[in-house]
């Protein structure tokens, strides 16, 4: 579709539908329109009568937006469906998702597998029936808490909502107060549901769908609201698409980092300690201990200094940071000792400024780069809360470098080089940038200084255009004081993940009152970059748990080696061989349990070890070593000669551990 018949005009006074219908343009289909969306970024049904001429958007069904507002449209037959099959059932909300749609329902009934499999074929039964969409925009709020005296969680929804409602008469915005009605052809109300829409015209224009999971869920995600039982499922345009999805879900559930943490001891989480705030197990301390010794190294190379800094601070700081009172909903409450204030910290950015500041700094020290795995705390919602992936307490790879002007561009671009290092060398091919820059409508959430955010974008857009790495741009998702710039990596199941925010920030020196003395005698403010590619720990070890589907690389497994006797005869010789490897720096460990030889080469190849060496008297009167390699290859050398490529493969972390000669 050209971009001219992306956009139609609309003449005032008909629906949507009929001066599309009058055009000949089509409405179902794969590419037929299934919604229109305004120059005010509003998106209408087909059934909307405009009150004056006006030029709109046309939604294809096979676009992003469409497959939403499919997506959306199904979640009501869903919940028509529950209403239908558990009357007692009391509706919450169900938007679609990026993968789906889910809704919350308040019921004492837990759902399970054989009542998702009632509900699909309930929801089919109303499909085939046939029903109209119908949007209701309602009279006062009155009239909406009548409609919904049985729902309480749409009342709340009513009394709380953050903006006037808007009622008949007014434009027709994403706050309106409205009802939508599923009809029969004959125009009886089958069901009806508060929303805001927009739907489909009708039960014909959806795809096919199927319902995965139900889980438990809090209200509005507070962990003291009532908890709710949540239905998961998913819409697509076509069969194929639905089965693609449906096979890649079965993979992720697979490589699920939380399934996966537990099998291999990586962590766990315990309600003395508290929600969100992940005990690291020895297995999974060691993986975030190769990555940092890896970032370490690194930094070092390129002249970063380490720092340690608290994890809590007095209030003065973070007023002084901005992040009192704008963020304080993020932060835990505060900790009042000896008549002061004081808060965990949410990022480490404010103790490195006042490092820097510690000491006068000269033009001759700059760049300046302090670098520390700092814990940080953010008071997530236990509803938002999702393994490693999603935690309230996190150690990230943070640094911050205070540069020169001049030299802003060639340290933000070595930032780039470094991310585009650490992603290739752990096989992260697919990966891209995120620009966020001001929305120039909507300049409230922003410092006013223009020359500052001018300055700014262009220091940042130079390194990326220059780095040669892909970017896309998000209007609007600047922070307060600066544009940054997230980088996205892509796992092998096709998940997209934020791994890291990185930012050109001249606002910050000049609240802190950063400054350096040039060589001109005079004070000027630095300019600092905040980087952290390796994101924190928490958030990347979960995606390389699923990418590496538990599996890690020979340098990152918790349990490298595995030294397994051929009989029990054996098992003084196997662990000579494995406390060899241990002393010389490798994790390796025998395994002289009752358990027979095959049995325990198969427990271990579960766990994921990537080298099993077996141990008979033919091998210990040689002094040589049976290896077998996780990925299939094998070989039979000097015990040395194996130490010895074992520990070059560590050494050069080899993300691919293959049998010499091959």
């Amino acid at each position: 579709m050209s971009d001219a018949a992306r956009r139609m005009s609309l003449p005032a006074g008909t629906s949507v539908v009929d001066t599309l219908t009058a055009a000949n343009v089509l409405l179902n289909g794969p590419s037929g329109i299934i919604a229109v969306k305004t120059d005010d970024g509003v998106e209408r049904d087909l059934t909307w009568v405009p009150e004056v001429a006006v030029e709109v958007e046309l939604i294809r069904r096979d676009s992003p937006a469409g497959l939403a507002i499919i997506r959306h449209s199904t979640t009501h037959i869903m919940a028509q469906a529950v209403q239908n099959l558990f009357p007692s059932a009391r509706l919450g909300i169900g938007p679609p998702t990026a993968e789906g749609f889910y809704y919350d329902f308040l019921t004492d009934h837990n759902f399970t597998p054989d009542d998702l499999v009632a509900l699909e074929e309930e929801m089919r039964r109303l499909v085939a029936e046939g029903q109209l969409f119908r949007r209701r925009v309602l009279a006062s709020v009155g009239a909406a808490e009548a409609e919904a005296t049985a729902e309480p969680l749409k009342q709340e929804l009513i009394a709380t909502h953050p903006v006037p409602w808007r009622f008949e008469g007014d434009p027709y915005g994403d706050d309106a107060l409205s009802y939508y009605d599923n009809l029969s052809y004959g125009g009886e109300r089958k069901w009806t549901d508060l929303c805001r829409g927009p739907h489909v015209l009708d039960t014909k224009y959806l795809g096919v769908f199927t319902l995965t999971h139900a889980a438990a869920a809090y209200w509005r995600g507070d962990e003291k609201r009532q908890q709710l039982q949540r239905i998961y499922g998913t819409a697509f345009l076509d069969r194929k698409a639905l089965k693609t999805y449906l096979t890649e879900r079965e993979e992720r559930l697979k490589r699920d980092h939380r399934k996966l943490g537990e099998e291999l001891d990586l962590f766990t989480f315990d309600p003395n300690v508290g929600k969100g705030l992940p005990l690291w197990l020895p297995n999974g301390t060691i993986v975030r201990d190769e990555l940092e010794t890896w970032a370490r190294e690194t930094e070092r190379s390129l002249g970063y200094k380490r720092v340690v800094t608290p994890q809590l601070a007095k209030e003065d700081l973070y007023f002084l940071s901005g992040h009192l009172p704008y963020y304080t909903d993020d932060m835990y409450a505060p900790i009042a000792i000896e008549d002061e204030v004081y808060y965990l910290r949410p990022m480490n950015c404010p103790h490195h400024h006042m490092v820097y500041r510690a000491r006068p700094k000269s033009y001759r020290d700059l760049p300046y780069k302090l670098g520390e795995y700092g814990t940080v705390y953010r008071f997530e919602k236990s509803g938002q809360l999702q393994g490693l992936m999603r935690t309230r307490g996190f150690t990230q790879n943070d640094a911050h470098i205070y540069c020169t002007e001049e030299q802003a561009e060639e340290q933000f671009l070595e930032v780039m080089r470094m991310h585009e290092m650490y992603y290739k060398g752990l096989g992260i091919e697919d990966f891209h940038m995120v620009l966020a820059v001001r929305d120039p409508d909507n300049t409230d959430k922003y410092h006013d200084d223009e020359a500052m955010w001018t300055k700014a974008e262009a220091i940042t857009r130079g390194a990326m255009e220059k780095s040669g790495i892909p970017f896309v741009l998000d209007v609007g998702g600047a922070a307060h004081y600066g544009p940054k710039i997230d980088f996205i990596i892509k796992s092998v199941t096709g998940r997209e993940f934020a791994a890291s925010t990185n930012q050109v920030d001249l606002y910050t020196p000049q609240r802190f009152g950063l400054t350096y003395k040039a060589s001109d005698g005079t004070e000027k403010q630095p300019v600092v970059i905040h980087r952290a590619p390796l994101g924190s720990h928490e958030r990347f070890v979960a995606f390389l748990t699923e990418q590496y589907a538990g599996a890690f690389p020979f340098w990152l497994a918790p349990e490298q080696v595995v030294v397994v006797p051929v009989t029990d005869t054996f098992d003084a010789g196997a662990q000579a061989v494995a406390d060899e490897l241990y002393a010389a720096g490798l994790r390796a460990a025998a395994d002289v349990s009752d358990a027979r030889m095959q049995a325990k080469i198969r427990t271990h190849s579960m766990r994921k070890v990537p080298v099993a060496i077996v141990v008979g008297g033919r091998e210990i009167e040689e002094r040589t070593a049976s290896v077998r390699l996780r990925t299939g290859g094998s070989w039979t050398a000097p015990v040395d000669e194996v130490k010895d490529f074992l520990l070059a493969a560590q050494r050069d972390r080899r993300l691919v551990l293959e049998a010499p000669g091959t």
